[in-house]
């Protein structure tokens, strides 16, 4: 798998069957296809990417643009390909979308218990912001909300 090209775009109603596989495969409470079906056809708030290499879909990434901020609703890497930097490009990609539509911040949660996760969020310049009680439903675990300014992207792109 290593040294696999790996390409980024946008999401389509085609790739829900491959997308499904990933997310059951990433979490414990996984969307439906229904749901990523809505995000697709009925949210315009919503814009959703995938990682695909050799034709597969490997991972994907969705956000919220609302107002001037770019809410990250999922990001999720098939386990066969994680640590491959496959994660950073998805959300690598969706900053460069979030700017473009205006965002000047992006905005998640993540369970508190995810170091792994977390630990690639601020090296992308995410900063803890506070908790969410009991966010999470299978467990009520809390979520950790995390924040990132986009002010330097934004001058590097000519906005």
């Amino acid at each position: 798998m290593a040294g696999q090209i790996v390409t980024y775009r946008h999401m389509t109603v085609d790739d829900i069957p491959q997308v499904y596989i990933v997310e059951r495969r990433s979490f414990p409470n996984p969307w439906s296809k229904n749901i990523f079906l809505a995000e697709l056809t009925r949210n315009d708030t919503a814009v959703y990417i995938v990682a695909e290499t050799e034709e597969r879909v490997v991972g994907y990434a969705g956000m919220w643009i609302i107002l001037d901020e770019g809410h990250i609703t999922n990001i999720a890497v098939d386990p066969t390909y994680r640590r491959q930097g496959i994660g950073q490009g998805l959300l690598d990609e969706l900053t460069k979308l979030a700017v473009e539509r205006g965002a000047i911040a992006m905005t998640l949660e993540v369970r508190v218990s995810n170091a792994e996760a977390q630990s690639l969020y601020t090296k992308l310049g995410f900063v803890p912001r506070g908790i969410r009680k009991g966010y999470y439903q299978d467990n009520k675990e809390d979520a950790l909300i995390m924040w990132r300014e986009l002010g330097e992207e934004r001058t590097n792109t000519g906005h």
